[in-house]
């Protein structure tokens, strides 16, 4: 009541009031220690390049609280990708809007809990998903991506967020260049709860030439939305990792989708020429040139793109 006749009797009163608040604020001696306390790493200004934590600064023995709030939070985020719901109705609604059919199957890990618990489960399909793959397969001929060169499929993995994030648009950069390639592309199929050896099982279920399974990696602390793209030609039951071509952490903060796919257009066609994918099938992709054409010779006349020798060796 005082304060308030002041003002009212004298008008500058208030803004001095104000004023005296403000340097008050500003010189507050908890964070000016605070900020004394805190030492700066001489690393700071190659944090801006990298989302790594390098550079965090101390204070005393321990990390400053703002870097340690910044921890929990991404590894909350973390934890989230794992356990978020794979929507494969949404991404089926993002696909068929681009008029790309689908087939909606699932692994043999009926939950989130079993998948991660049985990492088996989820590189076979359910026996409910195997009988619908083959009454497929038996009703539907080329023209239903029966005998497609390349077998797509989809699952959330250990990130249903990265697939929510990535696919599609992944997708949309993919599948141009198959086509220019002259490659044939089955339906997309989705696959809950799997991991990758379950594109072997879909692809040689659609009888195709070589699978790519694009699939949620293990969420970092700084890339909780990073997606997996595999290859393996001539895919089928039994198949182990040598035989495969992984390109990792594809998303805009990593590998960019345009560059991811033309690396796998790249792996999928020297795949053709050398009949062969896995560790053997070297990457020596030039910075320049896109595959086109299934045969050795064929893309070797493009300019600027050739199959090296050293790609088939054994």
């Amino acid at each position: 009541m005082k304060d308030t006749g002041r003002q009212a009797a004298d008008p500058g009163y208030g803004k001095v009031r104000e004023m005296r608040d403000t340097g008050r604020q500003t010189a507050d001696p908890g964070k000016a220690r605070e900020a004394q306390a805190v030492a700066q790493d001489p690393w700071s200004e190659l944090r801006r390049h990298t989302d790594a934590r390098i550079a965090l600064g101390r204070c005393g023995v321990s990390l400053p609280v703002a870097r340690w709030l910044e921890f929990r939070l991404a590894h909350a985020q973390a934890r989230d990708a794992v356990r978020t719901f794979f929507d494969r109705e949404y991404l089926i609604d993002r696909l068929k809007a681009r008029g790309i059919a689908c087939l909606n199957l699932a692994s043999a890990a009926d939950d989130l809990e079993t998948f991660l618990a049985r990492p088996d489960l989820g590189r076979r399909l359910s026996a409910a998903s195997a009988a619908a793959l083959e009454e497929y397969a038996r009703t539907h001929g080329a023209e239903g991506g029966v005998g497609a060169n390349v077998c797509l499929v989809v699952s959330n993995g250990l990130s249903a967020r990265s697939i929510h994030d990535n696919a599609a648009p992944f997708i949309d950069e993919l599948l141009p260049l198959l086509d220019r390639a002259g490659l044939s592309v089955s339906p997309a199929v989705l696959v809950q709860n799997g991991r990758v050896a379950v594109a072997d099982e879909v692809a040689y279920g659609l009888r195709a030439e070589l699978s790519v399974i694009l699939v949620g990696e293990r969420p970092g602390l700084s890339s909780p939305n990073s997606m997996g793209v595999y290859m393996t030609y001539a895919p089928k039951p039994g198949c182990t990792d040598e035989a495969r071509n992984c390109i990792s952490n594809v998303r805009p903060g990593g590998l960019e989708y345009a560059a991811a796919a033309r690396k796998l257009c790249y792996l999928v066609q020297s795949a053709f020429a050398c009949r062969y994918s896995g560790v053997r099938l070297k990457d020596d992709m030039p910075d320049t040139g896109l595959p086109s054409g299934l045969s050795t010779s064929g893309m070797n006349r493009i300019p600027g793109f050739r199959v090296s020798p050293a790609c088939c060796k054994n």
